[in-house]
């Protein structure tokens, strides 16, 4: 593409077609934007199919209210889940731009990596014994390596997307805070490990 355009004209939604216009294939730049919908459409689907069962998944462990994880008679599929979550994504283009989207979109993936690498971290630190099918080729030079170009990318990006971002991370944190730390699988595990009925040795 920038082989035909200058890359400052390549800012836009459609910077394959706005390229193959320019070189004057008008036909050829029409099939890609149809393939480009129908590509956007595919991801949209799958995170719309996704979304939900992840909170599925959170609320199986407690993290979420029983409702999330209640699967609909006849579907067999989250309702509340997919409910809640065509909701929100068809309101939030009202309130958010195309590029706030995008950058909301990155910086989320990046914190998301990034929280994955320093798990691979961590739990080699915390736990070494645990079974482990896949191993993290070349530790700890891959996740540290992989920590810092995530920051870096995470840098690069506009502050108005970072108060954004640390918003909505808040709004995770109280209702971890308040709901899902308490509540989760794993906290009612280690409270009972925890409590005196559990310490005493028979006799």
């Amino acid at each position: 593409m920038t082989g035909l355009v200058p890359y400052e004209q390549l800012a836009t939604g459609d910077p394959l077609a706005r390229a193959l216009r320019v070189a004057g294939l008008d036909r050829l730049a029409t099939v890609m934007s149809l393939g480009a919908v129908i590509a956007v459409t595919a991801v949209l689907l799958v995170f719309q199919l996704g979304q939900p069962r992840i909170l599925y998944a959170m609320a199986r462990d407690g993290l979420l209210p029983p409702a999330f994880g209640r699967v609909h008679g006849r579907f067999r599929t989250p309702a509340l889940g997919t409910i809640l979550t065509g909701t929100f994504v068809g309101l939030m283009p009202t309130f958010i731009t195309q590029d706030q989207a995008l950058e909301l979109t990155n910086i989320g993936t990046l914190f998301a990596f990034l929280l994955v690498a320093l798990g691979v971290i961590a739990l080699r630190v915390r736990d070494p014994d645990r079974p482990r099918p896949f191993r993290c080729p070349g530790y700890p030079v891959t996740p540290v390596l992989a920590c810092v170009a995530c920051v870096a990318l995470m840098a690069g990006l506009p502050a108005t997307n970072w108060w954004r971002f640390a918003v909505w991370l808040a709004v995770g944190l109280v209702i971890y805070a308040r709901y899902g730390a308490k509540r989760s699988k794993l906290a009612q595990v280690n409270l009972v490990e925890s409590s005196p009925s559990s310490q005493r040795h028979p006799e």
